[in-house]
């Protein structure tokens, strides 16, 4: 058998090996309830869940948008994923105890405690949209990884996609998702841990690339910027103290405390990994400086043994998998908690039903608009910054409880989502990243209601003395 031929079956055999043994695992530990389904029974290990955080955030699209980033602007694309050790950390320290407590799994809910039903909706519709965007991020930087090991063009890599990660999230819901993660973690570490491994022998290490590139691509900020860095940092802790995956995730754990647990170890697991991909891509850079950024990852695959690039290409679509899955599982947790439920009232069964119906669509959906996707990690930070919106009328809510009212956080919410789409369609006027803008909206909203309620409560108890 002809080699290249011999490399493409043993790559295509074990994936689809890899893929069929983890799709029966999934259906063996499919939830069976609606409340398996949704938040695995409250009865998830921390360690699970932990792992679960970090893959939800740390997935395809950060990985491959990640080393794209570095490709073009250096080690400081890094910034992307150690912002999320930052989020991890701030929200197992002051807000994870929070969530587990509200009996809420959806961050609608936890809105509607303080800002009424209205605020909920909102919210929940924000966050469908946001959702929406990051699958379309996941599908096309896991059609990149298809694409690039099984020499598929984009369009069937994005559908071979879709096709395979709906067993997950159809049949398995969050029980079954969250151990299927453990494993496709493990499998997605090992595959990192080769491509730095194939990476720095390549180019010889750090030496020849600092002597061979621009210097500004070994810096703290690079060719990123100061500005644009912080701004992932405000957009990606914004993003964790709002997203409903996480907010579903805590509320798997089994009580407040390994709540708490499972976002610090999560904090831990992803701090090595924002070196080990801007590594990646700045390899990939000095090797083919020629060479679409979107590849800067999958190319080492073709750098490789049979065997090597088999578990590489085995833990990418791994990452893609649990990305999706766990998106859509999320998205559709929305649809049922806010929309579906109130309408239709089903019962037990039929909510069950109804879930696996609402999940596919929700998870195919995104699919529409992969085709007119852009950049995947300014993709990836738009959808943070309309989640940023949410987490600062949340955290308001919850800490400034005189802050605002049902009505101005509605019109908060509305205006924020609005301006931050107008500003990223835009292409960021004035060098001013849209996530300022979805930070700087909610607060100058529900700031100008405080002040006017206080003026207005203030001429009312003048009027009173007067008319006295």
């Amino acid at each position: 058998m002809d080699p290249g031929l011999a490399r493409d079956v043993t790559i295509i055999g074990s994936v689809a090996l890899y893929i069929l043994l983890t799709s029966i695992l999934a259906i063996v530990l499919r939830s069976r309830t609606n409340a398996q389904f949704m938040v695995g029974s409250r009865a998830l290990p921390a360690v699970v869940i932990a792992v679960l955080l970090m893959s939800e955030f740390i997935g395809a699209k950060s990985t491959v948008g990640t080393a794209q980033e570095a490709f073009e602007k250096g080690v400081a694309a890094g910034w992307s994923v150690l912002a999320a050790s930052v989020g991890f950390l701030l929200l197992g320290l002051f807000f994870a105890r929070q969530i587990y407590n509200s009996n809420q799994h959806t961050i609608s809910g936890l809105i509607e405690q303080r800002f009424g039903n209205g605020t909920r909706i909102v919210v929940s519709i924000i966050m469908i949209y946001a959702l929406l965007l990051v699958n379309v991020g996941n599908y096309l930087s896991g059609a990149a990884v298809i694409s690039s090991a099984l020499h598929l063009n984009l369009t069937v890599s994005a559908f071979v996609i879709a096709a395979f990660s709906a067993v997950y999230y159809v049949f398995g819901g969050l029980k079954s998702i969250a151990y299927v993660t453990v494993l496709h973690s493990l499998i997605k570490l090992a595959g990192i841990a080769i491509l730095v491994a194939v990476a720095a022998h390549l180019t010889g290490g750090l030496q020849p690339m600092t002597q061979a590139l621009p210097a500004h691509y070994f810096t703290i900020d690079g060719a990123v910027g100061g500005p644009t860095i912080f701004a992932w940092i405000v957009g990606t802790v914004g993003a964790i103290f709002s997203t409903q995956y996480i907010v579903q995730a805590i509320a798997s754990n089994r009580d407040a405390a390994a709540a708490r647990t499972s976002v610090l170890l999560s904090a831990l697991f992803c701090l090595p990994l924002g070196f080990a991909l801007a590594f990646i891509g700045v390899a990939a850079r000095y090797l083919f400086p020629q060479m679409d950024s979107l590849f800067a990852l999958p190319v080492f695959i073709s750098k490789m043994g049979a065997p090597l690039a088999a578990v590489v290409t085995v833990s990418l679509v791994a990452s893609v998998l649990v990305s999706v899955s766990t998106v859509a599982l999320a998205t559709t947790a929305l649809v049922m908690r806010d929309f579906y439920a109130p309408w239709r009232k089903p019962g037990p069964e039929q909510e069950l039903t109804a879930t696996r119906y609402v999940a596919l669509a929700v998870g195919l959906a995104p699919l529409l608009f992969v085709f007119f996707a852009p950049h995947i990690l300014q993709l990836s930070f738009f959808t943070r910054a309309l989640r940023l919106s949410i987490a600062i009328v949340a955290l308001i809510g919850v800490f400034l409880p005189l802050v605002g009212s049902p009505r101005s956080a509605v019109t908060a919410l509305i205006a924020s989502g609005v301006a931050t789409t107008a500003w990223y369609l835009l292409g960021n006027p004035f060098g001013v990243d849209n996530i300022y803008v979805a930070a700087i909206v909610p607060f100058v909203i529900l700031g100008a209601d405080r002040v006017l309620r206080g003026r207005s409560q203030a001429q009312s108890v003048e009027q009173q003395e007067v008319g006295r």
